[in-house]
């Protein structure tokens, strides 16, 4: 039964990273993010190829892929703006709001975000939810204030460990469980505020545009 659940969940993986395809514009630099979901994005690229002048990556593990399959992929550095943006997200609610970084990509991520046009979340049916924080909120640190932010967290009712975990940018990552995230913006601009707080896993400010959810009754598409 499990084995059989783990084919059922991938294969929605595929149908949804499929139909991210029609998102991608001709001619503009597309944005790629980092996950499994994503990573059935990528392996589909090549079908598209002549339409991709070049990519944006959120993490290592992406930029790899996609080298790996002959795409050219660009420094954010050498890019100003970006017209699609295709990624995962671990939790997504009813405004658009997510929660992000079960990968560990979530600063590069929102750096991607916040220069693209449009950003389209792909994910399955188990990621919609009514409010966020089932799902531990992701929090990147310099690793000197992991003790004074897992403190601040804990104040505001989460449990907070520490990950096992090195991000691409040398940083730390607690994740705080047991949150129920009512205002997304607000809780995202508190904690980044914080001394030491590289940024949280919490993408309000710059949420999706689109969501293309896989479910058992094929691919769903939400607009914002």
């Amino acid at each position: 039964m499990e084995s059989l659940m783990t084919i059922d969940q991938n294969a929605l993986k595929r149908e949804v990273a499929r139909a991210a395809l029609a998102y991608v514009e001709d001619g503009r630099i597309l944005g790629v993010g980092t996950g499994s979901t994503v990573d059935c994005f990528i392996d589909l690229l090549p079908e598209i190829r002549e339409k991709i002048p070049a990519c944006v990556s959120s993490s290592e593990r992406s930029t790899k892929r996609l080298e790996a399959l002959g795409f050219k992929v660009l420094d954010m550095n050498e890019v100003d703006e970006i017209g699609v943006y295709v990624d995962g997200a671990d939790e997504i609610d009813p405004s658009f709001a997510m929660v992000k970084g079960g990968g560990g990509a979530l600063t590069r991520e929102k750096i991607v975000a916040s220069i693209s046009h449009r950003f389209v979340c792909i994910a399955d049916q188990s990621k919609k939810v009514e409010v966020l924080g089932k799902f531990p909120l992701p929090v990147e640190v310099i690793p000197m204030a992991a003790r004074a932010v897992k403190a601040k967290l804990e104040t505001l009712g989460a449990t907070v460990k520490l990950r096992d975990f090195v991000t691409d940018n040398g940083c730390s990552i607690l994740d705080a469980s047991g949150l129920s995230i009512k205002d997304a913006r607000a809780l995202e601009d508190e904690i980044n505020a914080w001394p030491g707080v590289v940024t949280v896993g919490l993408f309000a400010n710059r949420g999706a545009d689109v969501l293309l959810l896989g479910t058992a009754e094929g691919v769903k598409t939400f607009e914002r």
